[in-house]
């Protein structure tokens, strides 16, 4: 997370025994700019579905 540029906010980030692993997703703090790096279309996805429809509702 130190690498991440200040004008990004983490959004979503993978854990091992609640340790902090990789960063997933990212946020512009003042843009309408989004990012993952996972498919939350998958059926592996934890809460995929939702995150599409928090995405769809926010952008539409």
């Amino acid at each position: 997370q130190n690498s991440v540029p200040s004008c990004l906010e983490v959004t979503a980030w993978t854990e091992d025994d609640g340790k902090f692993e990789e960063i997933m997703g990212v946020r512009h703090k003042e843009l309408p700019i989004e990012g993952v790096q996972f498919h939350p279309e998958s059926i592996l996805s934890e809460h995929g579905l939702k995150l599409l429809k928090n995405f769809l509702e926010e952008n539409t």
